[in-house]
């Protein structure tokens, strides 16, 4: 899995590609904790190029969450699609996470 990170003001932006697996996800959580040690009070992740997540994956979203939640911050979702989409539909976890089309869109409505 590759990550680029990128911020905007309190915004976070995390751009995700390839597979989040037990092996990944602790990638995701460094790159997560980087960004809310650095400043970010809100994460955006752009989960278009992500092609699967596994329990492992799911776990860092969460813990990722809570963690901005503990100071007032939120996480958005970017272009969830395919297996990823199916993934946090059937684990109920969608309706946790605000859902957008477009960083700009995800973005603008967290800043």
């Amino acid at each position: 899995m590759t990550i680029e990170c990128s911020t905007s003001g309190k915004v976070a932006l995390v751009k995700l590609a390839g597979r989040m697996d037990a092996e990944a996800a602790p990638q995701f959580d460094q790159a997560c904790q980087a960004a809310i040690d650095g400043g970010a009070a809100h994460i955006v992740v752009d989960a278009a190029d992500l092609q699967y997540v596994s329990s492992m994956g799911l776990r860092s979203f969460l813990s990722a969450a809570k963690a901005l939640q503990k100071t007032g911050g939120r996480m958005a979702l970017v272009g969830m699609k395919g297996l990823v989409k199916e993934v946090f539909d059937l684990t109920n976890l969608t309706p946790l996470f605000p859902a957008f089309d477009t960083p700009e869109a995800a973005i603008e409505s967290l800043a």
